[in-house]
């Protein structure tokens, strides 16, 4: 079997190194984009953790931390670190289900929290007297860039071949047309290339492009770790060197890879929502790094390989969030795409 993976990002790279890990019979073969292009992998902040709302993600984000924590390869691999993380419910939701989904994976590491122990605990501050929160022991966050080049590093040695050209068609069959004006065929292609995406394989209207954009700020948030805050939708982790990364979502939609450019508005929002929910000095403006890519987002959340044709896969469409769920996504599709065959 030929597979082609469109796109050496994280999704891509990971499914390279399932598929060929699974047979050594299946020749795999990435069309990357070329080095200079910043992807959604490269600039992640890479929060990972078994905890979400939807206990169905909530598997994959669990299995995914639970391979990484047992395997030592994939820790060295990603550059995992843990620092355990909470996650503020919005009102009225019932985490009963999803932390049993996390405990079943991850024995002893979830715990439910009041407002109290918010406080007391991590300095929330302005916070709703009923506020409950999902507090994980092992959780923390990961290099993407890091994880997706050692994946692909050990691919390439294992028979891989990678090729840095632009795609510039793709049609069931499945053929690829490149930049370079060769036409590639194969059994079966999976477009894993995030953002650009969109623009190469039609789905039906539900893959979207979205902005993702978060500052590092010189703020000091002891013993917060990483951190989910739905009633506000700010996020973020340390950094190192007495610095934080904090994000809010973005409402950027559709724009090319191209067209990404930073919101200063949005950095200052960020700054301001700091400042209130931890009751430290945040300088407004301006943040010591803002970061700006964009990624490729799907009507159902969630990266999982999506049939698009016949011997025609995608395999994007996360939340913002695909770091945390890689790591099983990626062994769940290369099933998919060998059973297809």
């Amino acid at each position: 079997m030929r597979v082609g993976v469109v796109g050496g990002g994280l999704a891509g790279a990971l499914l390279a190194w399932r598929l060929r890990e699974a047979s050594d019979r299946v020749r795999v073969e990435v069309v990357a984009l070329g080095r200079s292009v910043v992807d959604a992998s490269a600039v992640s902040g890479g929060l990972v953790r078994g905890f979400e709302v939807d206990p169905d993600a909530g598997r994959d984000a669990a299995d995914s931390l639970a391979e990484v924590r047992s395997d030592a390869r994939l820790r060295e691999w990603s550059g995992y670190r843990e620092i355990g993380s909470s996650y503020l419910l919005p009102r009225g939701v019932d985490p009963t289900g999803s932390v049993r989904v996390v405990d079943e994976r991850l024995p002893g590491s979830a715990e439910v929290v009041d407002a109290a122990e918010l406080r007391r605990r991590f300095g929330y501050r302005d916070l709703r007297d009923d506020a409950v929160a999902v507090v994980e022991r092992h959780a923390g966050y990961l290099s993407p860039a890091r994880l997706r080049d050692s994946a692909l590093a050990w691919a390439v040695e294992h028979g891989v071949h990678v090729v840095r050209t632009a795609v510039t068609g793709v049609v069931t069959g499945p053929t690829l047309r490149t930049s370079d004006g060769s036409v590639r065929e194969y059994d079966a292609v999976v477009v894993a290339a995030g953002a650009w995406s969109p623009g190469l394989v039609e789905h039906g209207g539900t893959l979207r492009t979205k902005q993702i954009q978060y500052g590092v700020h010189r703020v000091d948030l002891p013993g917060l770790g990483a951190f989910v805050d739905e009633d506000t939708g700010l996020y973020g982790r340390p950094r190192g060197d007495g610095t934080f990364l904090l994000g809010l979502g973005c409402d950027r939609w559709d724009l090319a890879p191209g067209d990404v450019r930073p919101d200063p508005g949005l950095a200052d929002r960020v700054a301001a929502e700091a400042r209130r929910r931890f009751g430290v000095p945040v300088e407004v403006s301006p943040p010591e790094l803002v970061v700006a890519s964009s990624d490729c987002y799907h009507a159902s959340a969630g990266l999982r390989l999506r049939p698009a044709g016949p011997g025609l896969f995608t395999f994007t469409g996360g939340s913002g969030g695909a770091a945390k769920t890689a790591v099983a996504a990626s062994r769940i599709a290369a099933g998919g795409v060998l059973n297809s065959s």
